[in-house]
């Protein structure tokens, strides 16, 4: 924000779109962010039902909204409403950050970079990755270039098998997970949680680091058995100083 915390014409603005927006901490983080870098920018929490989200996405193309980041459950929905995406929204089918061109809608990635650059500066090397939901699909492709060793997860085999054919994974070590398994994951230097597993109960041992992207309004079966296990773990609040920064510097980038 500029000085007098006050909105201009000249203000960049954001939105911060999701169901319950105002609940999370990442708006005024971001906004923290602008006025420490002086910038004349403003990041504004949007609590859009469900029944509005693609009204209020299609009117943003004539608003004076400039960008919006977008919440984990509508990282779905938003992808049919781009008019132009990333290579990494196209092979992951989520989008979680878009900007506004005149009277288009530009969608790209920017968590799951967040997210690698938070497990590069841990020194990961071997993750455990479940699932494959989009944000599966995402950090698989995105990770690509770094020195990761990913190990596949996933409670439906043939569903795990399909994901790494469609994301070209060569040699992919997969392995199923399910409640009659005993599962230690101790070997991993993280695990992280992309899956739609609502228990994780046959896990004995957890690694070093254990990631979701679950924000604190969502319920995550990571975070109760890690707790439950006393091991260590981290959600998307837990990185928001980190994501803020990451969606600063893509509207930035984009907007220039």
């Amino acid at each position: 924000m500029n000085e007098a915390n006050q909105i201009s014409q000249q203000t960049k603005l954001y939105g911060f779109i999701g169901e319950e927006a105002g609940k999370s901490s990442l708006s005024a983080t971001m906004n923290r962010l602008f006025k420490a870098n002086n910038k004349d920018a403003m990041t504004i929490p949007m609590n859009i039902r469900e029944d509005d989200f693609y009204f209020t996405l299609s009117n943003m193309k004539k608003s004076h909204v400039n960008g919006a980041i977008i919440s984990n459950e509508y990282v779905r929905q938003v992808v049919e409403l781009l008019d132009e995406s990333s290579e990494a929204v196209k092979q992951s089918g989520m989008c979680d950050i878009l900007v506004r061109k005149e009277q288009m809608l530009k969608g790209d990635i920017f968590s799951t970079k967040v997210f690698i650059e938070f497990l590069k500066s841990n020194n990961v090397k071997e993750i455990a990755l479940l699932g494959t939901t989009p944000h599966a699909k995402a950090f698989s492709f995105l990770s690509r270039e770094h020195n990761f060793n990913i190990s596949y997860f996933n409670d439906d085999l043939e569903n795990l098998m399909n994901f790494t054919q469609e994301m070209q994974i060569q040699n992919p070590d997969i392995n199923r997970i399910s409640s009659n398994m005993c599962i230690n994951f101790s070997p991993f230097d993280a695990v992280i949680d992309f899956s739609e597993m609502t228990n994780f109960e046959m896990v004995e041992q957890f690694s070093k680091l254990n990631l979701d992207m679950k924000q604190k309004t969502q319920f995550s079966p990571l975070k109760k058995i890690t707790k439950e296990l006393g091991a260590f773990y981290t959600s998307y609040d837990d990185l928001l100083v980190e994501l803020a920064k990451g969606a600063a510097d893509f509207f930035d980038k984009e907007l220039i």
